[in-house]
């Protein structure tokens, strides 16, 4: 799991207007770093309006998957899942020489992208990045893969990556296709990474996988709700489900259902707490060593069902549900 991002404030785009050329009230264009500003200030936009845009990258997106089919798997991945691959379409089609884009939660060296020997793309989630919008941080990653040669590693930083930014700020809500489907396929291990039993690993990519394969946690999407994954640890099974309901609205219900006696997903689980990731809340079951993923799918489902009729209940909590609703949230860990 990626290590936790300092925490800012979101501040919301602003409109940028100049003199000059442009116009005193009129918007000024993004254009590259380099080119000089719309504006008629005589300076280059990264030295002038541009300023602006950067600065802004650096604030948190507390949300930087919303808008994108699948927001909660796409935190998900980001965060819970070990081993996990995703196809992405893209909003203009696949370039020339790109036979397919597949989003992983982590790739060999934890490079950021990988351009194959075919000229596919697979684009790295679990990385560190350098500015507050991963949303704008993977765009950028991903338009750098799409334009390196085949058969390399697209690596952090560099002048590459101003290259790559110099068309302006675009993030993955730019790219991707929101009609598509995101359907992510959940791996036992990382041999995605050598797909083709005729390819071989170098050396430092095939101690990456030995390394990686030992750490994952088994875990396991379910099928009948959306974007809950069971795991297994020595100690207990979990469920850990991430919800796009808004966080005070879902802490409520969940309240509700506590007092109801009916958050649990059966006899030995537990409802413990939840996490907050990307914006979502991901609320965490406990289960017993024996309960497996396939065991979950029914309560899970029957869950689904309670949790929308508490979410759909506008009466005032009652005191109890008050005190409940004040356990759930000492009880949450904030994540990204």
């Amino acid at each position: 799991m990626a290590k936790k991002r300092p925490q800012t404030k979101a501040t919301k785009p602003q409109t940028r207007t100049g003199a000059g050329a442009a116009g005193a009230n009129e918007p000024v264009p993004v254009v590259g770093a380099r080119e000089p500003c719309p504006c008629g200030s005589g300076r280059r936009y990264k030295a002038c309006h541009g300023r602006a845009a950067a600065h802004a990258v650096t604030e948190l997106v507390q949300r930087p998957f919303e808008g994108l089919a699948g927001e909660p798997d796409w935190v998900a991945l980001r965060e819970l899942v070990p081993a996990a691959t995703v196809a992405l379409t893209l909003k203009d089609g696949l370039p020339e020489g790109v036979p397919s884009v597949t989003l992983a939660t982590v790739l060999p060296m934890a490079w950021p992208a990988l351009r194959r020997d075919d000229g596919s793309v697979l684009l790295g989630l679990q990385n560190d990045t350098p500015s507050g919008d991963l949303s704008r941080d993977l765009a950028t990653t991903l338009r750098k893969a799409l334009v390196a040669e085949p058969g390399t590693p697209v690596t952090a930083g560099g002048a590459d990556a101003a290259d790559a930014a110099d068309a302006g700020p675009v993030r993955l809500q730019d790219l991707l296709d929101p009609d598509a489907a995101f359907e992510p396929a959940v791996h036992p291990g990382f041999e995605f990474w050598v797909p083709d039993s005729k390819e071989q690993a170098s050396p430092d990519v095939a101690a990456s996988l030995e390394r990686a394969n030992a750490a994952a946690i088994p875990t396991v999407k379910l099928a009948g709700v959306d974007a809950a994954y069971w795991c297994e640890t020595p100690e207990k099974n979990h469920l850990r489900w991430v919800m796009p309901h808004a966080e005070e609205r879902l802490l409520d219900a969940l309240a509700r259902l506590h007092v109801a006696g009916s958050s649990s997903l059966g006899e030995g689980t537990r409802l413990v707490g939840s996490f907050r990731a990307h914006g979502l809340m991901v609320p965490v079951w406990d289960l017993p060593t024996g309960m497996g993923a396939e065991e979950c799918e029914k309560p899970a489902a029957e869950f689904a069902e309670r949790l929308a009729g508490a979410l759909a209940d506008d009466a005032p909590l009652t005191p109890e549900e008050r005190r409940a609703r004040g356990g759930l949230t000492n009880r949450q860990v904030t994540l990204s």
